[in-house]
């Protein structure tokens, strides 16, 4: 990374309203310069910007930041979130063999989920066990895929599928109870929420918690932090003007910018990722930003 006035940054970035006006060039700076070369989805690209150092900056999702605080990878995060939303409609179950299923039913049933430390897989947990009072260690959480960094195992209580394993269609011939699949459920007719009412149950949490989960937060390599500060706030400056210029405005329900509007929802993030194993110990808020970063915007 130079230091030069046009610092030029390989960058995982997806393409969403919110960061559409960087990818498409109406967002610019004469300091640096986003090369953006990640994945169409930037998820695909996150083993090989934390194993690998592929990357300079780009999206990260919170549970992977999490964990690589945990573990020392070098990457700082931006308090602006690039993407979230509410995840109370991400459990499905076939309700044609399971009718009237409800949360606590899961127990003792084999659910499945891409990663268990998939973000939407922390969220849609944490509302199970706290909302619906599951407990998540009666269940078996069969995954099709491990987690980012190299360091982390699953719990006892996964099971790794065979390769190839499609969960969607196994929740649907009744091989698993359930699964956790977000945006990725089957779209079919005997599809159901595990989670009754999801949008109005979401609505009522957002009522009590003023909480939208994150997903992916924006980060930087620490090195850029400690030799070229001048490029991290031109970085934070771009994504604040991209949102800014979402067609139609951002979204009604996304995660807010700034450390403090977004210190409840990060701590709860780490609460319930130690709660369900997912990091190995406690971290603060704090912890993921440093001097640079955690002024932005302030």
């Amino acid at each position: 990374m130079a230091t030069a006035a046009t610092t030029t940054l390989k960058t995982n970035l997806a393409d969403y309203p919110v960061t559409k006006a960087i990818r498409d060039g109406r967002v610019t700076s004469d300091v640096v310069t986003l090369d953006i070369c990640g994945p169409d989805q930037a998820h695909n690209g996150f083993k090989a910007m934390i194993r690998e150092n592929a990357y300079d900056c780009g999206e990260l999702a919170i549970v992977t930041l999490l964990q690589a605080k945990c573990y020392g990878k070098p990457f700082v995060a931006l308090p602006i979130p690039v993407n979230g939303r509410f995840q109370h409609h991400c459990a499905g179950f076939n309700k044609e063999l399971f009718p009237g299923l409800q949360p606590k039913d899961i127990e003792g049933k084999r659910v499945g989920v891409r990663t268990y430390a998939q973000t939407t897989g922390l969220w849609i947990r944490g509302i199970l066990r706290h909302e619906y009072g599951v407990d998540l260690d009666k269940v078996t959480w069969c995954t099709v895929g491990e987690g980012h960094l190299l360091e982390y195992s699953d719990p006892a209580n996964c099971e790794r599928l065979p390769k190839g394993s499609d969960i969607g269609q196994m929740m649907l011939d009744g091989e698993l109870v359930a699964t956790l699949q977000g945006v990725d459920l089957p779209k079919d007719p005997r599809v159901s929420y595990l989670v009754p009412e999801p949008f109005d149950a979401a609505k009522d949490w957002y009522a009590r918690e003023g909480v939208v989960p994150i997903n992916h937060m924006f980060v930087v390599h620490q090195d850029l932090t400690r030799t070229n500060p001048e490029a991290v706030r031109e970085i934070y400056r771009m994504l604040v003007e991209s949102r800014e210029l979402t067609e139609g405005g951002v979204p009604a329900v996304y995660p807010p910018i700034g450390l403090e509007a977004n210190r409840k929802g990060i701590q709860l993030a780490i609460d319930w990722a130690l709660d369900q194993k997912i990091i190995p110990h406690r971290l603060s808020v704090d912890d993921l930003f440093d001097d640079v970063t955690a002024t932005l915007g302030a």
